[in-house]
């Protein structure tokens, strides 16, 4: 992918064909920062992510679970910290143990907690305009 990058997306299947794009692109053990207003299309990203990887089960928002690991080729890692008040809590899920362990993480609401995000993570910002979505990215130094 290049950095820094926008892509215009009409619909929820070219929301998911840019998460794909993504996938196929980044190495393993990449950081993304998923950000924007509920519902600009960041689990439809990660939809299409986790399926360019392999992954044939549901996708879904870890919105009250918090995480989801998902099987595919790589191992990926879904958060979600939306619903989380401080940095304590996202330490409690075990972030420090999921930055070390090498797994693609996509983390929805990132731009919560910045602090935690390592250097390099990709920052992708999805914005509603109209009945489309516009998703603006780029990598950290």
């Amino acid at each position: 992918m290049q950095t820094p990058g926008e892509a215009v997306c009409a619909t929820p299947g070219e929301t998911q064909a840019l998460g794909a794009r993504f996938a196929a692109a980044l190495e393993e053990g990449a950081v993304l920062s998923l950000e924007g207003t509920l519902g600009a299309g960041k689990t439809q990203f990660v939809k299409g992510f986790a399926a360019a990887l392999g992954h044939e089960g549901e996708v879904s928002s870890p919105t009250f679970t918090l995480v989801h690991e998902y099987a595919a080729r790589v191992a990926m890692v879904h958060f979600d910290w939306y619903r989380l008040e401080e940095a304590a809590d996202v330490i409690g899920l075990g972030w420090d143990d999921y930055l070390a362990g090498g797994e693609t993480l996509l983390v929805e609401w990132g731009d919560k907690f910045p602090e935690l995000l390592p250097p390099g993570v990709w920052r992708l910002r999805f914005e509603i305009e109209g009945e489309g979505r516009v998703v603006k990215w780029e990598r950290t130094a």
